[in-house]
């Protein structure tokens, strides 16, 4: 048995024996020292010490490992920045982790196309500033621009701040190339905006997680660049001053909203006061606080905003507001919204749920969600902060830290969550977090379906093995 307790003379031993053979010393990593850092992503779940980490560079390498792990019955955990925050990148016992942080680096940008041709390991952050080296726009933005891959955000759907303009990672895919379990590679890398040439596959892999095929490349569709934009925070009475707030943007900016994201007193007590994550950009205590970015229109946006501020107040839907002037003074504004990424040291155990309902609803549903907590001696607070515009807020529960609570947590808020027609994940994913909890979100047929394809395309389920589709779903 070596370091990693693979039993010498086992079919694993073969394959990673095979592996080693195939990819060189540059692209497999076999030590427990070199494998541990692998074996979790940011979800706080503890995976397992893998196999191997095997580090491809090309498309050809990633069908041959997939062809050796499927001879050789071996299950494959894909990994882009391990930035996932729902277990899909956690290694589980007895696989072997294909990580495209070699796969990276951007291959074409075509300015005519207005699209972006990119290696599934490049990270975000990379993608979006060669879109702005050219004049462009990537849409997708998350907090983790710098560390999360291109792959990685495929694979997830990734949601982020930018939704209520631009959609989810979806609508900015246009070609994409994935490998199969069998190492068959299916590639469509053309850069078509109305293509009804039958079935559109790279949805299939769009949000599957890794389950159904492995991305490792893609063509991303650009949008033009907003080179001026202006950001203000408005204080409300309550969630639903911000749905006024919202219908009256869009009448006003229509497409030109950028982003539209709401922080409950709860969350802004925390960042602003009990801690030192932000600093409170107005006074007083409200009941709902807004961030809203627009693009310059034909007037100056500052102006045009100040004018929507002035007109909301008189009608008495805003309390209180500020507008950023300067890029250190939108940075503060943001900051006090992105700080829900560093809250864990300060929060103590907690569950982050990352929930979706009817954006109509959304205000409602976390009232409900308080009350039913408020009687919970095991809660220890709760947080609240999300994207108003598309119904997705980020529940952060704070409990004793024992397992009873968490689950006695989970059990009330998906239950409440089932009532509600919501979605247990709306922009983390199922992974392995909550793969037990999707048939709260999912139909007996939509799950029986989700089988049958994966199945199909998977049919000795070696591609992450346990994201998604749970055994007791």
């Amino acid at each position: 048995m070596d370091r990693n307790g693979i039993q010498e003379g086992s079919a694993q031993s073969d394959a990673v024996g095979e592996l080693a053979e195939m990819l060189g010393p540059r692209g497999i990593l076999t030590s427990p020292q070199d494998c541990a850092r692998y074996a979790s992503d940011q979800s706080g779940l503890s995976g397992v010490l893998p196999l191997a980490v095997l580090r491809p560079a090309t498309t050809e390498e990633v069908s041959h490992i997939l062809r050796i792990c499927s001879r050789h019955h071996v299950g494959v955990v894909p990994q882009g920045g391990r930035t996932g925050l729902s277990g899909g990148a956690c290694s589980p016992d007895g696989v072997v982790v294909l990580s495209t942080e070699r796969m990276s680096g951007i291959l074409e940008v075509d300015p005519e196309a207005m699209t972006l041709t990119t290696w599934a390991g490049t990270p975000l952050e990379t993608v979006q500033e060669a879109a702005r080296a050219a004049g462009l726009q990537y849409p997708v933005d998350i907090g983790a621009r710098g560390t999360a891959t291109i792959g990685g955000t495929i694979a997830t759907n990734a949601g982020g701040i930018r939704v209520l303009q631009h959609g989810m990672t979806r609508a900015s895919v246009l070609g994409l190339e994935a490998v199969l379990a069998d190492g068959s590679v299916v590639s469509r890398l053309g850069k078509t905006v109305k293509d009804n040439s039958g079935f559109d596959l790279k949805q299939l892999f769009i949000g599957s997680e890794g389950t159904l095929g492995i991305v490792t490349r893609a063509v991303l569709q650009l949008c033009r660049h907003a080179p001026q934009t202006a950001l203000a925070l408005f204080a409300l009475p309550d969630h639903a001053a911000a749905l006024k707030c919202l219908a009256a943007a869009r009448q006003r900016f229509g497409a030109r909203i950028m982003a539209f994201e709401g922080m409950w007193p709860d969350y802004w007590d925390f960042v602003c006061h009990e801690t030192s994550l932000a600093a409170a950009p107005v006074a007083g205590r409200h009941g709902f606080y807004l961030l809203i970015e627009i693009e310059a229109g034909s007037g100056g946006s500052e102006e045009e905003l100040e004018a929507f501020f002035a007109e909301l107040f008189e009608a008495e839907v805003v309390e209180d507001g500020v507008l950023a002037k300067s890029l250190g003074e939108m940075q503060a504004l943001w900051r006090v919204r992105e700080a829900v990424g560093e809250i864990d040291e300060d929060f103590g155990p907690h569950i982050n749920f990352d929930i979706g309902v009817s954006p109509s609803e959304l205000g409602r549903f976390c009232d409900a969600a308080d009350a039913l907590m408020a009687d919970m001696p095991e809660v220890r607070g709760a947080l609240k902060v999300g994207h108003v515009g598309d119904g997705n807020v980020h529940l952060i529960v704070a409990h004793d830290g024992s397992a009873v609570a968490e689950e006695r947590i989970e059990v009330v808020i998906y239950g409440l969550l089932r009532e509600w027609d919501g979605a247990v994940t709306a922009e983390h994913g199922i992974g392995r977090v909550k793969a037990r909890w999707i048939a709260h979100s999912r139909t007996p047929e939509e799950l029986a379906l989700m089988r049958r394809l994966k199945a199909q395309l998977d049919p000795l389920g070696l591609l992450n093995p346990g994201a998604v589709l749970s055994a007791a779903d």
